[in-house]
């Protein structure tokens, strides 16, 4: 069973860099590594897909040791709003079990910005999109990379960003010039622990993700 790796944002040009599309663009890093051909979009999923190989990448289930690497992958960019992401992630996981080898990328405001944290099974946190994949699959029993986009607080904690109008104001912010490098460490650890995720499991991945 392929791996299916999903980075949620929003599309078009206006909505590129900003806070809201981190995991979009570590699914666009991942598939410009590994080399992967251009994305295509698939209109019944409403969405840019693109098939191919992650080095190393397990067949079946990805918790399993056996390696095969005949196994593709499948990169998906929901070309709906965020809000909608599901519509898009339902064409191309269709049962539990298949949410098994499910993968999804995105913002978290309760992380800071230079923090990734991987996560199975676990609640929505309120994110708009990642609920969104969780109706239309009908479950939560998938993993998740959660990039952080606020400012650091006190011991190394988010930055509370609090109310509606200023929730939104963030994620759908640009970034600022001084954190553009910090994003881009953090986008290639995410696209290593996607690797790890592929090549060696659950486990192995989460350990690295969520080790500072």
């Amino acid at each position: 069973m392929a791996l299916i790796i999903v980075g949620l944002g929003n599309p078009g040009k206006e909505y590129e860099k900003t806070r809201h599309n981190a995991g979009r663009n570590a699914v666009q890093l991942l598939a410009k590594q590994e080399g992967l051909d251009d994305f295509i979009l698939n209109k019944t999923a409403n969405a840019l897909v693109v098939k191919g190989m992650i080095e190393g990448h397990e067949g079946h289930d990805v918790s399993t040791s056996d390696v095969d690497t005949s196994c593709p992958s499948v990169l998906v960019l929901p070309e709906t709003m965020m809000n909608a992401s599901g519509k898009a992630v339902s064409t191309v996981v269709k049962s539990v079990k298949a949410a098994k080898n499910l993968l999804v990328i995105h913002d978290d405001i309760d992380l800071p910005l230079g923090t990734i944290k991987m996560v199975f099974g676990r609640g929505s946190g309120g994110h708009k999109g990642v609920e969104s994949v969780m109706r239309a699959i009908k479950t939560k029993e998938f993993a998740r990379i959660r990039i952080g986009t606020s400012a650091m607080g006190k011991k190394n904690q988010a930055k509370k960003v609090s109310g509606e109008e200023e929730i939104i104001k963030h994620v759908i912010g640009k970034w600022k010039p001084s954190e553009e490098a910090t994003l881009k460490k953090v986008l290639k650890k995410a696209v290593e622990a996607v690797r790890l995720f592929a090549v060696s499991g659950l486990e192995s991945a989460t350990q690295f993700a969520n080790t500072r």
